[in-house]
Protein backbone atom coordinates (compact mmCIF):
# COMPACT_ATOMS: atom_id res chain seq x y z
CA UNK A 1 0.00 0.00 0.00
CA UNK A 2 1.28 3.44 -0.96
CA UNK A 3 1.01 5.74 2.03
CA UNK A 4 -0.19 9.33 1.68
CA UNK A 5 2.23 12.16 2.38
CA UNK A 6 1.35 15.71 3.37
CA UNK A 7 4.50 17.72 2.65
CA UNK A 8 2.84 20.47 0.62
CA UNK A 9 0.24 21.07 3.33
CA UNK A 10 3.00 21.27 5.92
CA UNK A 11 4.98 23.78 3.87
CA UNK A 12 1.95 25.90 3.00
CA UNK A 13 0.78 26.15 6.62
CA UNK A 14 4.30 27.07 7.69
CA UNK A 15 4.42 29.84 5.06
CA UNK A 16 0.99 31.14 6.08
CA UNK A 17 2.25 31.79 9.62
CA UNK A 18 3.63 35.14 8.46
CA UNK A 19 0.02 36.29 7.92
CA UNK A 20 -2.00 34.10 10.31
CA UNK A 21 -1.16 32.91 13.86
CA UNK A 22 -0.16 29.28 13.51
CA UNK A 23 -1.30 29.34 9.88
CA UNK A 24 -4.88 28.50 10.91
CA UNK A 25 -8.12 30.29 11.88
CA UNK A 26 -9.25 28.08 14.77
CA UNK A 27 -7.59 26.71 17.88
CA UNK A 28 -9.01 23.30 17.04
CA UNK A 29 -7.20 23.12 13.69
CA UNK A 30 -3.79 23.82 15.16
CA UNK A 31 -1.22 21.18 15.99
CA UNK A 32 -2.98 18.17 14.48
CA UNK A 33 -0.82 15.23 13.39
CA UNK A 34 1.08 15.12 11.12
CA UNK A 35 0.16 18.68 10.08
CA UNK A 36 -2.92 20.83 9.54
CA UNK A 37 -4.13 19.97 6.04
CA UNK A 38 -4.85 22.33 3.17
CA UNK A 39 -7.69 21.32 0.87
CA UNK A 40 -8.53 22.12 -2.74
CA UNK A 41 -12.00 20.65 -3.09
CA UNK A 42 -14.47 18.11 -1.77
CA UNK A 43 -17.33 15.96 -3.01
CA UNK A 44 -19.46 13.25 -1.45
CA UNK A 45 -17.42 11.60 1.31
CA UNK A 46 -14.06 12.74 -0.08
CA UNK A 47 -11.66 15.59 0.61
CA UNK A 48 -8.89 16.41 -1.88
CA UNK A 49 -5.81 18.08 -0.40
CA UNK A 50 -3.01 20.02 -2.12
CA UNK A 51 -0.72 16.98 -1.95
CA UNK A 52 -3.08 15.15 -4.31
CA UNK A 53 -4.53 12.84 -1.66
CA UNK A 54 -8.17 11.77 -1.78
CA UNK A 55 -9.32 11.16 1.79
CA UNK A 56 -12.48 9.49 3.10
CA UNK A 57 -13.80 12.12 5.49
CA UNK A 58 -15.13 11.36 8.97
CA UNK A 59 -14.39 14.87 10.28
CA UNK A 60 -17.26 16.21 8.15
CA UNK A 61 -16.07 19.71 9.16
CA UNK A 62 -16.54 18.65 12.82
CA UNK A 63 -20.09 17.55 12.15
CA UNK A 64 -21.99 19.88 9.80
CA UNK A 65 -21.73 17.93 6.52
CA UNK A 66 -24.47 15.41 7.25
CA UNK A 67 -25.47 15.26 3.55
CA UNK A 68 -21.85 14.96 2.49
CA UNK A 69 -19.80 17.51 0.61
CA UNK A 70 -21.48 19.46 -2.21
CA UNK A 71 -25.05 18.06 -2.10
CA UNK A 72 -26.73 19.26 -5.29
CA UNK A 73 -30.01 20.33 -3.68
CA UNK A 74 -28.36 22.46 -0.98
CA UNK A 75 -25.84 24.01 -3.35
CA UNK A 76 -28.56 24.68 -5.90
CA UNK A 77 -30.75 26.45 -3.33
CA UNK A 78 -27.86 28.64 -2.20
CA UNK A 79 -26.88 29.53 -5.77
CA UNK A 80 -30.45 30.45 -6.64
CA UNK A 81 -30.63 32.82 -3.67
CA UNK A 82 -27.33 34.47 -4.64
CA UNK A 83 -29.06 35.75 -7.76
CA UNK A 84 -31.71 37.39 -5.55
CA UNK A 85 -29.49 38.90 -2.89
CA UNK A 86 -27.01 38.08 -0.14
CA UNK A 87 -27.88 40.09 2.96
CA UNK A 88 -31.01 42.19 3.37
CA UNK A 89 -30.81 43.57 6.90
CA UNK A 90 -34.40 42.36 7.20
CA UNK A 91 -36.52 39.25 6.91
CA UNK A 92 -37.01 36.85 4.03
CA UNK A 93 -39.60 34.20 3.23
CA UNK A 94 -36.79 31.64 3.46
CA UNK A 95 -36.26 32.57 7.09
CA UNK A 96 -39.92 31.92 7.85
CA UNK A 97 -39.84 28.62 5.97
CA UNK A 98 -36.75 27.49 7.86
CA UNK A 99 -38.31 28.42 11.20
CA UNK A 100 -41.46 26.48 10.36
CA UNK A 101 -39.44 23.38 9.51
CA UNK A 102 -37.51 23.55 12.80
CA UNK A 103 -40.75 23.90 14.76
CA UNK A 104 -42.30 20.96 12.93
CA UNK A 105 -39.30 18.69 13.48
CA UNK A 106 -38.12 19.45 17.03
CA UNK A 107 -40.26 18.54 20.08
CA UNK A 108 -39.36 21.61 22.20
CA UNK A 109 -39.52 24.09 19.32
CA UNK A 110 -42.61 26.27 19.63
CA UNK A 111 -40.53 29.28 18.55
CA UNK A 112 -37.06 29.64 17.01
CA UNK A 113 -34.51 32.45 16.72
CA UNK A 114 -31.61 32.14 14.28
CA UNK A 115 -27.97 32.97 15.03
CA UNK A 116 -24.68 32.57 13.19
CA UNK A 117 -22.91 30.05 15.46
CA UNK A 118 -23.59 27.59 18.23
CA UNK A 119 -21.46 29.66 20.59
CA UNK A 120 -23.78 32.65 20.06
CA UNK A 121 -26.93 30.57 20.45
CA UNK A 122 -25.68 29.16 23.76
CA UNK A 123 -25.05 32.70 25.00
CA UNK A 124 -28.58 33.68 24.03
CA UNK A 125 -29.99 30.67 25.87
CA UNK A 126 -28.19 31.70 29.05
CA UNK A 127 -29.24 35.34 28.79
CA UNK A 128 -32.85 34.39 28.19
CA UNK A 129 -32.83 31.94 31.10
CA UNK A 130 -31.48 34.51 33.53
CA UNK A 131 -33.95 37.13 32.37
CA UNK A 132 -36.91 34.75 32.56
CA UNK A 133 -36.11 33.40 36.03
CA UNK A 134 -34.51 36.40 37.70
CA UNK A 135 -31.70 34.06 38.83
CA UNK A 136 -27.99 34.09 38.00
CA UNK A 137 -26.56 30.60 38.57
CA UNK A 138 -26.01 28.27 35.60
CA UNK A 139 -25.19 24.59 36.17
CA UNK A 140 -23.09 22.85 33.52
CA UNK A 141 -21.12 19.59 33.42
CA UNK A 142 -17.56 18.35 33.13
CA UNK A 143 -16.59 17.58 29.54
CA UNK A 144 -19.56 19.41 27.99
CA UNK A 145 -18.61 22.13 25.51
CA UNK A 146 -20.84 25.11 24.85
CA UNK A 147 -18.60 27.40 22.85
CA UNK A 148 -15.40 29.29 23.51
CA UNK A 149 -16.78 32.38 25.32
CA UNK A 150 -15.44 33.19 28.79
CA UNK A 151 -18.83 32.67 30.43
CA UNK A 152 -19.12 28.98 29.51
CA UNK A 153 -15.60 27.69 28.78
CA UNK A 154 -15.36 26.08 32.21
CA UNK A 155 -14.40 22.43 32.78
CA UNK A 156 -14.90 21.61 29.10
CA UNK A 157 -11.68 19.58 29.12
CA UNK A 158 -10.20 19.73 32.62
CA UNK A 159 -7.32 17.54 33.76
CA UNK A 160 -5.47 16.69 36.92
CA UNK A 161 -6.05 17.68 40.50
CA UNK A 162 -7.54 21.05 39.52
CA UNK A 163 -10.84 19.25 38.87
CA UNK A 164 -11.42 18.51 42.53
CA UNK A 165 -13.42 15.48 43.71
CA UNK A 166 -16.26 14.13 41.59
CA UNK A 167 -18.65 14.81 44.45
CA UNK A 168 -17.81 18.52 44.22
CA UNK A 169 -16.08 19.46 40.95
CA UNK A 170 -14.14 22.71 40.80
CA UNK A 171 -14.77 24.89 37.71
CA UNK A 172 -11.60 24.94 35.61
CA UNK A 173 -11.00 27.71 33.08
CA UNK A 174 -10.43 26.41 29.56
CA UNK A 175 -8.12 29.12 28.24
CA UNK A 176 -5.35 31.49 29.21
CA UNK A 177 -6.67 35.03 29.35
CA UNK A 178 -10.14 33.92 30.38
CA UNK A 179 -12.02 36.38 32.60
CA UNK A 180 -12.46 34.69 35.96
CA UNK A 181 -15.36 36.97 36.86
CA UNK A 182 -17.27 35.78 33.78
CA UNK A 183 -17.54 32.37 35.41
CA UNK A 184 -18.56 33.45 38.88
CA UNK A 185 -22.13 32.23 38.35
CA UNK A 186 -21.15 28.96 36.67
CA UNK A 187 -21.27 25.80 38.77
CA UNK A 188 -19.99 22.46 37.48
CA UNK A 189 -21.30 18.99 38.25
CA UNK A 190 -20.34 15.49 37.14
CA UNK A 191 -22.70 14.33 34.38
CA UNK A 192 -24.84 11.19 34.60
CA UNK A 193 -25.09 11.58 38.39
CA UNK A 194 -28.78 12.42 38.94
CA UNK A 195 -28.56 13.02 42.68
CA UNK A 196 -26.07 15.84 42.13
CA UNK A 197 -28.61 17.67 39.95
CA UNK A 198 -31.49 16.98 42.33
CA UNK A 199 -29.58 18.20 45.37
CA UNK A 200 -28.22 21.35 43.73
CA UNK A 201 -31.51 22.48 42.22
CA UNK A 202 -33.34 22.01 45.51
CA UNK A 203 -31.73 25.24 46.75
CA UNK A 204 -34.00 27.13 44.32
CA UNK A 205 -31.47 29.61 42.92
CA UNK A 206 -30.44 28.01 39.60
CA UNK A 207 -31.57 29.78 36.43
CA UNK A 208 -30.72 26.95 34.02
CA UNK A 209 -29.16 23.55 33.67
CA UNK A 210 -27.14 23.42 30.45
CA UNK A 211 -26.01 20.08 29.06
CA UNK A 212 -25.39 18.08 25.92
CA UNK A 213 -28.31 15.63 25.81
CA UNK A 214 -25.74 12.98 24.94
CA UNK A 215 -22.12 13.89 25.63
CA UNK A 216 -20.61 13.97 22.15
CA UNK A 217 -17.87 16.58 22.35
CA UNK A 218 -15.53 14.76 24.74
CA UNK A 219 -16.76 11.25 23.99
CA UNK A 220 -20.02 9.84 22.68
CA UNK A 221 -21.54 8.94 26.04
CA UNK A 222 -25.21 8.14 26.30
CA UNK A 223 -27.24 9.31 29.31
CA UNK A 224 -27.78 6.57 31.87
CA UNK A 225 -31.35 5.22 32.02
CA UNK A 226 -33.51 7.72 33.88
CA UNK A 227 -30.86 10.47 34.05
CA UNK A 228 -32.43 12.94 31.62
CA UNK A 229 -35.84 12.24 33.11
CA UNK A 230 -34.51 13.00 36.59
CA UNK A 231 -32.96 16.25 35.41
CA UNK A 232 -36.19 17.21 33.65
CA UNK A 233 -38.29 16.55 36.75
CA UNK A 234 -35.88 18.44 39.04
CA UNK A 235 -35.89 21.46 36.73
CA UNK A 236 -39.69 21.50 36.55
CA UNK A 237 -40.06 21.14 40.33
CA UNK A 238 -37.63 23.96 41.10
CA UNK A 239 -38.48 26.46 38.38
CA UNK A 240 -35.17 25.93 36.56
CA UNK A 241 -34.89 26.03 32.78
CA UNK A 242 -33.50 22.90 31.14
CA UNK A 243 -31.33 23.62 28.10
CA UNK A 244 -30.08 20.92 25.76
CA UNK A 245 -27.05 21.86 23.70
CA UNK A 246 -27.77 19.96 20.49
CA UNK A 247 -25.12 21.66 18.39
CA UNK A 248 -23.73 18.20 17.55
CA UNK A 249 -26.75 15.92 17.97
CA UNK A 250 -29.38 18.22 16.49
CA UNK A 251 -30.61 17.01 13.06
CA UNK A 252 -27.75 14.48 13.14
CA UNK A 253 -29.05 11.62 15.27
CA UNK A 254 -32.60 12.03 14.00
CA UNK A 255 -34.94 14.66 12.53
CA UNK A 256 -35.94 15.80 16.03
CA UNK A 257 -32.47 15.61 17.52
CA UNK A 258 -31.42 13.74 20.63
CA UNK A 259 -34.41 15.06 22.57
CA UNK A 260 -36.85 13.23 20.32
CA UNK A 261 -34.70 10.13 20.06
CA UNK A 262 -34.21 9.92 23.83
CA UNK A 263 -37.74 10.98 24.70
CA UNK A 264 -37.03 13.96 27.00
CA UNK A 265 -38.09 17.48 26.02
CA UNK A 266 -36.08 20.47 27.31
CA UNK A 267 -37.37 24.01 27.72
CA UNK A 268 -34.78 25.40 25.31
CA UNK A 269 -32.38 23.78 22.84
CA UNK A 270 -29.43 25.02 20.81
CA UNK A 271 -28.77 23.84 17.25
CA UNK A 272 -26.02 24.43 14.69
CA UNK A 273 -23.70 22.28 12.52
CA UNK A 274 -26.01 19.83 10.67
CA UNK A 275 -28.89 22.32 10.47
CA UNK A 276 -27.56 23.80 7.20
CA UNK A 277 -24.92 21.32 5.98
CA UNK A 278 -21.92 23.61 6.27
CA UNK A 279 -23.51 27.05 6.03
CA UNK A 280 -23.11 29.31 9.07
CA UNK A 281 -26.45 28.82 10.81
CA UNK A 282 -27.40 28.20 14.42
CA UNK A 283 -30.66 28.43 16.29
CA UNK A 284 -32.20 28.67 19.70
CA UNK A 285 -35.57 26.92 19.91
CA UNK A 286 -37.95 26.41 22.77
CA UNK A 287 -41.15 27.06 24.62
CA UNK A 288 -43.22 29.96 23.34
CA UNK A 289 -43.63 31.61 26.76
CA UNK A 290 -39.84 31.80 27.06
CA UNK A 291 -38.92 32.58 23.48
CA UNK A 292 -41.56 35.30 23.11
CA UNK A 293 -39.78 37.26 25.83
CA UNK A 294 -37.21 38.04 23.12
CA UNK A 295 -39.91 40.14 21.48
CA UNK A 296 -40.47 42.28 24.58
CA UNK A 297 -37.63 44.68 23.92
CA UNK A 298 -35.64 44.32 27.15
CA UNK A 299 -33.59 41.20 26.25
CA UNK A 300 -31.02 42.16 23.65
CA UNK A 301 -30.13 39.72 20.91
CA UNK A 302 -28.53 41.02 17.73
CA UNK A 303 -26.45 39.81 14.84
CA UNK A 304 -25.88 41.30 11.39
CA UNK A 305 -25.64 37.86 9.80
CA UNK A 306 -28.53 36.18 11.64
CA UNK A 307 -30.85 34.46 9.13
CA UNK A 308 -28.76 35.62 6.16
CA UNK A 309 -30.80 34.71 3.08
CA UNK A 310 -28.28 32.41 1.37
CA UNK A 311 -27.80 30.50 4.61
CA UNK A 312 -31.55 30.23 5.06
CA UNK A 313 -31.90 28.78 1.56
CA UNK A 314 -29.35 26.11 2.55
CA UNK A 315 -31.20 25.49 5.82
CA UNK A 316 -34.52 24.92 4.08
CA UNK A 317 -32.96 22.56 1.54
CA UNK A 318 -31.09 20.62 4.24
CA UNK A 319 -34.07 20.22 6.56
CA UNK A 320 -36.35 19.20 3.71
CA UNK A 321 -33.94 16.43 2.77
CA UNK A 322 -33.56 15.34 6.39
CA UNK A 323 -37.35 15.18 6.64
CA UNK A 324 -37.49 12.64 3.84
CA UNK A 325 -38.51 9.17 5.08
CA UNK A 326 -35.63 6.68 5.17
CA UNK A 327 -32.74 9.17 5.29
CA UNK A 328 -31.77 8.34 8.84
CA UNK A 329 -32.56 4.65 8.45
CA UNK A 330 -29.73 4.23 5.96
CA UNK A 331 -27.25 6.15 8.12
CA UNK A 332 -28.34 4.07 11.10
CA UNK A 333 -27.64 0.79 9.31
CA UNK A 334 -24.30 1.81 7.81
CA UNK A 335 -23.10 3.62 10.91
CA UNK A 336 -23.88 0.66 13.11
CA UNK A 337 -22.07 -1.67 10.71
CA UNK A 338 -19.05 0.63 10.84
CA UNK A 339 -19.13 0.72 14.64
CA UNK A 340 -19.34 -3.06 14.83
CA UNK A 341 -16.61 -3.48 12.23
CA UNK A 342 -14.22 -1.19 14.09
CA UNK A 343 -14.97 -2.89 17.42
CA UNK A 344 -14.27 -6.28 15.87
CA UNK A 345 -11.02 -4.98 14.40
CA UNK A 346 -9.77 -3.85 17.82
CA UNK A 347 -10.84 -7.15 19.37
CA UNK A 348 -9.06 -9.19 16.70
CA UNK A 349 -5.89 -7.16 17.25
CA UNK A 350 -6.06 -7.69 20.99
CA UNK A 351 -6.26 -3.94 21.60
CA UNK A 352 -8.73 -2.72 24.25
CA UNK A 353 -11.10 -0.06 22.94
CA UNK A 354 -14.74 0.93 23.20
CA UNK A 355 -16.91 2.12 20.31
CA UNK A 356 -19.87 4.02 21.75
CA UNK A 357 -22.54 6.53 20.76
CA UNK A 358 -24.99 6.92 17.91
CA UNK A 359 -24.40 5.44 14.44
CA UNK A 360 -24.28 9.00 13.06
CA UNK A 361 -21.77 10.23 15.68
CA UNK A 362 -19.74 7.78 17.72
CA UNK A 363 -16.49 7.69 19.65
CA UNK A 364 -13.55 5.30 19.80
CA UNK A 365 -12.09 5.08 23.30
CA UNK A 366 -8.68 3.51 22.84
CA UNK A 367 -7.53 1.75 26.00
CA UNK A 368 -10.96 1.55 27.62
CA UNK A 369 -12.40 -1.84 28.52
CA UNK A 370 -15.84 -0.55 29.57
CA UNK A 371 -18.03 2.13 28.00
CA UNK A 372 -17.46 5.49 29.72
CA UNK A 373 -20.24 6.90 31.89
CA UNK A 374 -18.95 10.45 32.27
CA UNK A 375 -16.03 12.72 31.46
CA UNK A 376 -13.75 11.36 34.16
CA UNK A 377 -13.99 7.92 32.57
CA UNK A 378 -12.83 9.47 29.29
CA UNK A 379 -9.61 10.65 30.93
CA UNK A 380 -8.45 7.02 30.94
CA UNK A 381 -8.26 6.82 27.14
CA UNK A 382 -4.86 6.41 25.51
CA UNK A 383 -4.85 9.81 23.81
CA UNK A 384 -1.24 9.77 22.52
CA UNK A 385 -1.80 6.26 21.20
CA UNK A 386 -4.99 7.25 19.42
CA UNK A 387 -3.34 10.30 17.83
CA UNK A 388 -0.69 7.98 16.42
CA UNK A 389 -3.37 5.56 15.22
CA UNK A 390 -5.35 8.38 13.57
CA UNK A 391 -2.15 9.49 11.81
CA UNK A 392 -1.56 5.97 10.50
CA UNK A 393 -5.18 5.87 9.34
CA UNK A 394 -4.81 9.22 7.58
CA UNK A 395 -1.79 7.88 5.71
CA UNK A 396 -4.10 5.12 4.48
CA UNK A 397 -6.66 7.56 3.14
CA UNK A 398 -9.15 7.86 6.04
CA UNK A 399 -9.47 11.11 7.99
CA UNK A 400 -10.88 10.75 11.52
CA UNK A 401 -10.67 13.19 14.42
CA UNK A 402 -7.78 12.77 16.82
CA UNK A 403 -10.14 13.14 19.78
CA UNK A 404 -11.85 9.87 18.83
CA UNK A 405 -15.11 11.17 17.31
CA UNK A 406 -16.43 9.81 14.00
CA UNK A 407 -19.15 11.61 12.02
CA UNK A 408 -21.19 9.83 9.35
CA UNK A 409 -23.03 11.32 6.37
CA UNK A 410 -25.75 10.10 4.06
CA UNK A 411 -23.02 9.51 1.45
CA UNK A 412 -21.01 6.95 3.42
CA UNK A 413 -22.20 3.82 1.63
CA UNK A 414 -21.40 0.15 2.20
CA UNK A 415 -18.32 0.22 -0.01
CA UNK A 416 -16.92 3.18 1.94
CA UNK A 417 -17.59 1.37 5.21
CA UNK A 418 -15.74 -1.71 3.94
CA UNK A 419 -12.79 0.40 2.77
CA UNK A 420 -12.65 2.16 6.12
CA UNK A 421 -12.63 -1.06 8.14
CA UNK A 422 -9.88 -2.47 5.93
CA UNK A 423 -7.82 0.70 6.39
CA UNK A 424 -8.26 0.50 10.15
CA UNK A 425 -7.12 -3.14 10.17
CA UNK A 426 -3.96 -2.18 8.31
CA UNK A 427 -3.32 0.90 10.45
CA UNK A 428 -3.92 -1.01 13.67
CA UNK A 429 -1.55 -3.78 12.61
CA UNK A 430 1.16 -1.18 12.08
CA UNK A 431 0.26 0.50 15.38
CA UNK A 432 0.60 -2.78 17.30
CA UNK A 433 3.87 -3.64 15.56
CA UNK A 434 5.52 -0.30 16.38
CA UNK A 435 4.10 0.58 19.82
Amino acid sequence: MSLAVFDRSKDRVAAAKQYMPGGVSSHFRYGVSPTPLVFERAEGVYLHDIDGNRLIDYYLALGPMILGHMPADVIGAAKAQLDRGILYGGQSELEFAAAKLVCEMVPCAERVRFCASGTEADQLALRLSRAATGRDVIVKFEGHYHGWMDSVLWSAAPTGNAMGPESGPVPVAGSAGQDALAGRNIEVLSWNRPQQVIDRLARGDVAAVLMEAAMCNSGAIMPQPGYLEAAREACTRNGTILIFDEVITGFRVGPGGAQKRLGVTPDLAVFAKAIANGFAVAALAGRSDLMDQLAGGNIVHGGTYNAQAVNMAATVATLKRLSTPGVYDKMEIRGRRLMEGLAETFKDAGVPATVTGFPQIFHVGLGLTEPPVNYRDCLRVDRPGYIRLATLLLQRGVRALERGAWFLSTEHDDAIVDTTIAAMRDALAEWVKTR
